[in-house]
């Protein structure tokens, strides 16, 4: 196919695929006579895509929620990296209705998807995300594996009673009776 097509497909301009044609960044690639540039159709392959994904669950986290998106960008330059869309959204890690991380996994362009800890994705069916970038061929990348599942554990369990709480008695009630269980979890541990 000509340079021209494949610009389109990877959906890049077509100075870009000349620049990475002169580099000699599109493998098995080559010019006719006439001057044409021809990229081989098995060649074809999706241009990286890299978005990172930031969240807080309120909005009295705000300022974590900037310098969490600037470590995501940070993470991504030092392994040389370019990010494409850097995504912050306020949202429960329990609720599955975020606007800005739906569209992005729907619309299937992104190649990375970059998060700092796995609870910023979601709370539960971490796993159900995961199969579904494997499945748009986008690779899951989570800065911070924690290996912990006690602190799993307590995090998931104080994350449930706190979405029951605010179902039944509301954000202001809630927020009390989940630094109170907070505490009360904290001494049992001990």
């Amino acid at each position: 196919m000509k340079l021209s097509d494949w610009a389109k497909k990877q959906g890049v301009t077509y100075r870009s695929a000349w620049g990475n044609f002169k580099a000699g960044k599109i493998p098995n690639s080559y010019r006719l006579e006439s001057g044409a540039i021809i990229v081989p159709d098995d060649e074809v392959t999706r241009a990286e895509f890299i978005v990172t994904y930031a969240r807080v669950s309120s909005n009295e986290n705000k300022n974590n929620l900037v310098s969490q998106s600037q470590r995501l960008v940070d993470f991504c330059n030092a392994n040389g990296w370019q990010t494409h869309l850097n995504i912050q959204e306020i949202g429960s890690g329990l609720n599955d209705n975020r606007k800005k991380l739906s569209k992005v996994l729907e619309e299937g362009q992104l190649t990375k998807l970059v998060v700092e800890h796995k609870d910023r994705l979601t709370r539960f069916g971490f796993n159900y995300i995961e199969i579904l970038c494997k499945h748009i061929g986008c690779e899951l990348v989570v800065i911070n594996n924690t290996k912990d599942n006690k602190e799993d554990l307590i995090q998931d369990f104080v994350s449930i009673i706190t979405s029951f709480c605010a179902r039944i008695y509301g954000q202001r009630r809630t927020k009390r009776s989940t630094e109170k269980l907070i505490k009360q979890l904290e001494k049992d541990s001990d």
